[in-house]
């Protein structure tokens, strides 16, 4: 119940001090328990949250990539159970290792242990950020950490409140008072740096159009729905000319972009002769390869591209034996895989624009975006959220990107198939926002900005340096107190 909770402060509720309750529930839960039932506990608290935060993988395998029940529950339960055995080594790690006292357990190695838990649950195997918590908190003062030091920054500021609450429930008289004044201290510390300004203007504002098309996953590669949604996005694009930047979402032509040289050559022309550019997500057979990749182009006055690097596993790519693939294409399973683009590409260049460029799943890695930074002056992000349905997942993708702008600085634009699709300003605030299921062409202005955040500059590896200092700082007076002679 306590690992329930947790999903309702992340979108579309957003009820964000339940982010604060249930890391505390948690630290109550374990504390004083023996290793192994502390384990035990951490991995029900893992399962309740991943089940009711996650469960619309369910609706990607099943409703949308046709997988039989008998597969798909067993595949959703089973990223779920690895996902709460996270929190079960972390109980465990906490119980059996990270002893001391409640102030040094609770404000400094259990916090630092909890994030340090996140980012590597982030990386490994892939990696998996959702519900990761600093994204839960891009309305709270705590976003104020985004610039400084990240999503695990502000996962640290929260899980540092928490610990100050479970302090206060359970603690005694002095540590309560500890408990309080570090909840406080952080929680007003987020506020102040929210009114910090990190990037300044560049040029003059832009008029941006993101198109939403809403062609439904299960039409999206029918044979008879290609032509109707090409006429779609050049009807959307040329009612919309007036707009210095045209975004499509991602794959938005159902086929390899050069079966459809002349259609784009048409677009292109009458989008320039208008003094716009226009980025719009495609497929592409790479020439030097001959491997199909997930890219976004940009037409400006020279057409250069972006390879998707951090694919979706069993979404993009399937990490399997050819025996196995074979096996799903009899099931009429996706099987075919896409191949990541290299770690060494440039900003993305559109006109007066320098795009940091993201597809679909990269947003939710801000530390792969910094290579395009302080270079880019706008993000880019195309998805497809599609494969989620009317679900909790597209508001919760919204979230991870709005924390993506905060982190850097800058304004972004993320243009999705179905919904949602939004445009973000420096702050992570949502300056406008599509209705989901419709077609709609979405309109606003946005300021390209430079400068470089700490984020920006330093990356992830401070506050990985912080968080073993905050474990070692609550550990090793316990240690020195077990060895003091009498």
């Amino acid at each position: 119940m306590a690992g329930a909770i947790l999903p309702l402060a992340f979108a579309p509720l957003s009820a964000y001090p339940l982010a604060l309750a249930a890391p505390a529930l948690f630290f109550l839960l374990i504390d004083g328990q023996r290793p192994g039932l502390a384990a035990r506990c951490g991995f029900a608290f893992g399962f309740g949250a991943f089940l009711f935060g996650t469960y619309w993988l369910y609706i990607s395998v099943h409703h949308f990539g046709k997988a039989p029940l008998y597969i798909a529950l067993p595949v959703m339960l089973s990223l779920i159970a690895v996902m709460a055995a996270w929190y079960s080594l972390l109980a465990w790690v906490c119980t059996r290792w990270l002893t001391g006292s409640a102030s040094s357990r609770w404000l400094l190695s259990w916090p630092a242990a909890w994030v340090l838990g996140e980012w590597l649950r982030g990386w490994v195997a892939s990696g998996f950020p959702w519900l990761s918590l600093g994204y839960s908190q891009v309305d709270s003062p705590l976003a104020g950490f985004a610039p400084l030091a990240g999503v695990y920054g502000v996962s640290w500021a929260t899980v540092l409140v928490a610990g100050g609450i479970a302090l206060i429930v359970r603690g005694s008289n002095k540590p309560r008072w500890l408990g309080l004044l570090a909840a406080i201290t952080v929680w007003l510390g987020g506020g102040l740096l929210r009114t910090v300004s990190w990037t300044t203007a560049e040029g003059e504002p832009a008029r941006v159009m993101l198109a939403q098309g809403n062609i439904s996953q299960d039409r999206k590669w029918l044979p008879e729905q290609r032509q109707p949604t090409l006429d779609l996005y050049r009807k959307l694009t040329l009612e919309n000319l007036d707009s210095d930047l045209i975004v499509w979402p991602e794959a938005a032509i159902p086929a390899l972009v050069s079966e459809e040289t002349g259609y784009l050559s048409e677009v292109w022309t009458q989008v320039q002769e208008s003094g716009g550019v226009l980025v719009l997500g495609v497929l592409r057979l790479d020439s030097y390869d001959w491997e199909v990749r997930n890219s976004l182009l940009a037409l400006g006055e020279e057409p250069s591209f972006y390879d998707k690097r951090h694919l979706v596993p069993f979404g993009e790519y399937f990490p399997v034996p050819d025996f196995v693939r074979n096996w799903l294409r009899l099931m009429s399973l996706p099987y075919s895989d896409i191949e990541p683009g290299t770690d060494d590409q440039e900003v993305l260049k559109a006109g007066r624009f320098r795009i940091a460029p993201t597809i679909c799943y990269e947003d939710a890695f801000g530390a792969e975006q910094r290579i395009f930074l302080p270079q880019a002056n706008l993000l880019v992000n195309v998805s497809n959220d599609a494969w989620f349905g009317d679900s909790v997942a597209p508001h919760q993708h919204l979230q991870i990107a709005r924390m993506r702008a905060l982190e850097t600085g800058r304004f972004l634009i993320r243009s999705t198939n179905t919904g949602v699709s939004a445009v973000v300003d420096s702050r992570g605030r949502v300056v406008a926002r599509s209705p989901q299921f419709q077609v709609a062409t979405l309109k606003a202005t946005v300021q390209p900005l430079t400068g470089a955040t700490p984020f920006v500059s330093g990356g992830t590896l401070p506050l990985l340096g912080l968080l073993l200092l905050a474990i070692a700082a609550g550990t090793l007076p316990a240690r020195f107190r077990a060895h003091k002679p009498r």
